[in-house]
Order: structure tokens, then C-alpha cells, then sequence
């Protein structure tokens, strides 16, 4: 029963509930007893709140008893732990924070909540969503279910493994430059970066105002519609809240992709591919076409400029931990402290032009999407990494896939394409117009609907 109750959807969860044939509870308690039984091994949770998810398990079946139609009414959750939760311990996945409880909580916390969701614990999350966890850091690091020598992608790595183990049915994440993506990427799940000022950073801890998303994580896209949907919308207390109405992303899913003009950036995305990558990529396109989809390859010569986008990334991330890398350095990893303080590097001028480097992108980037409505890419250069791999590389920027829709702000959502032959997830990007998740989503669900790699489980 574990195996099935951790891995249905969220629609099946809901069925299931209203049929009497599961009860939130019940399903909380299983999954407590199989994050006790697995997490141990894989790293997940920095905090588990077993009192909190069984008070929230029990309000929501009390809901359910009374009619109450919520579709997230009992869906079991974690959040990332740079998201302040009130009276529950938020670390940053830092020293720094490690003994933190909030008295304010995100907004985004706040809205799962009441949407009726379970909240089963906190995340853990690279060190500020920016420094991978090496060895005698405070906080181990999280670890890939499908292989536990490899990393789980970052930042959001608590989330990505939580998801492909089958501890909750849904997670928030944070995008600044693919800490949703890459994750679902690596662990074979899905994961959508809304658009910029799409969903609420409020009581989110900070790492770059102008690059910076919220986001949900699940097993489907279609998982993702129902989050996002019980996340997205204006919040004032986040000045980049975006008033635009929120669209239907659930009822969205089941429209027809035929037709839909599809472009494929062929360069920078294409760079050091990994072979086995390549192939999956190419096969997903062909799956795409089989749904009706134009297929067109196109060029975007501002993306081979995506570079700036670190530059950008670590200039505000100084700025936000100036004070504390002053007075408290000792308290940062190593290798996290070396990066921010690379940002104390950079000139007034040379962040200037970054910028003017990233107006290029975007207005090029919105020409191309005027002759189609997504832009399909991968994900990453290639599969999860091992520990020792990404430590021996750490102290680098490297090239990266999914910096440049942080760049355009666009809309953008990780699907599993295949596996390579040692059994490592792969994944492709779809990316809309601004505010158009809908159209994304509807595409990624399409995807899913005619292939199975997002159904597979790793052997934990």
C-alpha cells in the first residue's frame, strides 16, 4: 500500500478521498512511517513535522466529511526551506539560520495551507539556495534517489528527492537560475518556473530580486497545474507581484496541442550535450510532432550572451548578504562564501551592462515568440553528476540551460524525457510567453499523456 498511496497523483489522491477508499490521515501516517523507514538514507528533510501534518490530515478530513470541493484538500507537501514557515525552525539550509523560527511565513506557505494541503516538514535546500553542502557542512547534503552517489540537482534538492522517493505529493521550489528545473530534471519528476511575478516571493529568503521565482515541484505537470493553481496570484507584500488575473491551469491541460509552433533553439542549448541527452531530446521532439506540433529549428543569437546572467545573479546576492558575510563569515560554507563574495568584484558598469545585455535578450526572445508559441529545450548538458564531480567543480560558474528563461522571466516547465543506460533521469524545457503556463503545461501534460518516463519509480 505505501508504494501506491506515495505515488498517485493528486487527482487520483482526491478520488480516492472522496470514495472513502483512502483518508488523509491515513495516508499521512503512511508516509511518516516510510520517511522514517527511507530518509535516513537520502537526507530530504531538514525538519519533519509529523504533529503538523496529522492536525492538518485531520482538518482536511474533517473538510472532506462536510462536502468541501478543494482539490488540494489532504495532498501531502513540503516546502523549501528558505520558505518561512511561522513557529517551524527555517534554516537557508545555513548555519547562519540554523536555530531560526519565524514569526512570519510566506505567503505562498500561507496559500497551501489554506488550499487544505498537509504540511509534512521542511526541505532541505543548498546553503541560501546558492552553495552546495560538502562534507561537515551543518546540514547534509540531500541525495539522488535514483542513485545515491549522484546529487539531486540544486537548490531545491530536498524537494526533487522528496519527490522522486515518494514523501510528498508536492513541493515548492525556488528559481533563480533552474533550482526548480534542474531538480526535476535530475530526479525525474516536473516542475514549473511561472513566470516572473507570477506567484508570491514574500517570506521567501532572498537570493536575487531580479532573477528569483517560486514555483511548484511534483511527480506530473499535471500535479504542477493543481499547485500552481493554489499558488499563483498578486500579493502586495512582493513588489514584482504581478495583478494580472490568474488563468485556469487545471481546466487548461485538457486542450488540443495540434498545431502548436514549436521552435528549437539550436545554439547555446546544444553546447557539450551529453550523447545519451541528445538522443532522448530528439526522440521527445519526435513525440511532439506525433501530437500535432510543428517542429521548427530557429537561432537566437542573444542567448550565446546567457552568460551575464551570473554576473547579474552574484552581484544581488552580495548585496543581500553583505552585512552578515562582514560580521558573520565564519558562519558560511566555504565554498558559498567564496561565490558571494565574487560579487563584491563586479563594477557598478559592469552589472550595468549586464543588464542591457539581458533588455537584448528579452526583446530578441519576444520577436522569436511572435512566429511560435514554445520554445523546447534540455533541461541540463546532461544527467545528475556525482558528489565528487560537482564538488571538484564547485568553486565555478558553469554554463547552464536554464539561466537564460530566469533572464526573460519567461514560463517555463521540466518534463522527464528518458533515462540514460546507468538509470540517471533526463529532461527537456518548454518554454511559453510571459503568462502563458497555461499553454506550457498543456503541452507537458500532452507529452506525459503519450509516454511513461514520469511514471517510473527509482528502487529506494
Amino acid at each position: 500500500m505505501s508504494d501506491a498511496v506515495a505515488f498517485s497523483t493528486i487527482r487520483e489522491l482526491g478520488r480516492q478521498y472522496r470514495a472513502k477508499k483512502l483518508s488523509p490521515v491515513e495516508v499521512t501516517k503512511t508516509l511518516l512511517a516510510r520517511i522514517e523507514k527511507l530518509d535516513p538514507g537520502l537526507h530530504a528533510f531538514v525538519t519533519l513535522t509529523p504533529e503538523r501534518a496529522l492536525q492538518d490530515a485531520q482538518a482536511a478530513e474533517d473538510a472532506l466529511a462536510r462536502g468541501d470541493a478543494r482539490p488540494l484538500l489532504g495532498v501531502p507537501i513540503g516546502h523549501k526551506d528558505i520558505y518561512l514557515t511561522r513557529g517551524i525552525r527555517t534554516t537557508g539550509g545555513s548555519a547562519l539560520f540554523a536555530d531560526f523560527v519565524p514569526e512570519d511565513q510566506s505567503t505562498v506557505v500561507t496559500k497551501w495551507a489554506d488550499a487544505g494541503t498537509v504540511m509534512m516538514g521542511k526541505l532541505i535546500t543548498h546553503e541560501f539556495a546558492f552553495g552546495l553542502q560538502f562534507p561537515g557542512h551543518k546540514f547534509p547534503a540531500a541525495k539522488n534517489p535514483w542513485n545515491v552517489e549522484h546529487i539531486p540537482g540544486g537548490s531545491s534538492s530536498g524537494s526533487g528527492a522528496a519527490l522522486a522517493a515518494g514523501f510528498v505529493h508536492g513541493a515548492t521550489g525556488s528559481d533563480t537560475g533552474g533550482s526548480i528545473r534542474g531538480p526535476a530534471a535530475f530526479c525525474g519528476i516536473s516542475g514549473i518556473k511561472p513566470t516572473y511575478g507570477r506567484a508570491s516571493r514574500a517570506g521567501v529568503m532572498t537570493l536575487s530580486w531580479t532573477l528569483d521565482h517560486t514555483g511548484p515541484m511534483a511527480r506530473t505537470v499535471e500535479d504542477c497545474a493543481y499547485l500552481l493553481q493554489a499558488m499563483a496570484g498578486h500579493d502586495p507584500r512582493d513588489p514584482a507581484c504581478s495583478t494580472r488575473a490568474v488563468d485556469d491551469y487545471v481546466g487548461g491541460l485538457q486542450g488540443s496541442v495540434k498545431g502548436l509552433r514549436i521552435g528549437v533553439p539550436r545554439n547555446y542549448f546544444f553546447m557539450d550535450l551529453d550523447p545519451e541527452l541528445k538522443q532522448a531530446f530528439e526522440t521527445a521532439l519526435g513525440v511532439l510532432k506525433g501530437l500535432g506540433a510543428e517542429v521548427r529549428d530557429l537561432t537566437i543569437p542573444a542567448f550565446d550572451l546567457a552568460r551575464s546572467f551570473f554576473l547579474i545573479l552574484v552581484t544581488e546576492a552580495y548585496a543581500y548578504h553583505e552585512r552578515d558575510l562582514k560580521t558573520k563569515p565564519e558562519l558560511y560554507g566555504d565554498v558559498l562564501r567564496e561565490r558571494l563574495m565574487s560579487g563584491a568584484l563586479v563594477t557598478a558598469s559592469e552589472y550595468v551592462q549586464a543588464q542591457r545585455v539581458r533588455m537584448q535578450t528579452c526583446a530578441e526572445v519576444d520577436e522569436a515568440m511572435k512566429s511560435v508559441d514554445v520554445l523546447v529545450t534540455p533541461t541540463t548538458i546532461g544527467p545528475a553528476p556525482s558528489f565528487k564531480a560537482s564538488y571538484d567543480t564547485s568553486l565555478g560558474f558553469p554554463r547552464s540551460n536554464m539561466g537564460p528563461f530566469n533572464l526573460t522571466g519567461q514560463p517555463t516547465v521540466a518534463v522527464p524525457c528518458g533515462f540514460t543506460k546507468s538509470g540517471l533521469p533526463l529532461g527537456f524545457q518548454l518554454s511559453g510567453r510571459a503568462f502563458e503556463e497555461t499553454t506550457v503545461l498543456r503541452l507537458g501534460h500532452a507529452y506525459q499523456q503519450a509516454t511513461d518516463w514520469h511514471t517510473r519509480r527509482p528502487n529506494v
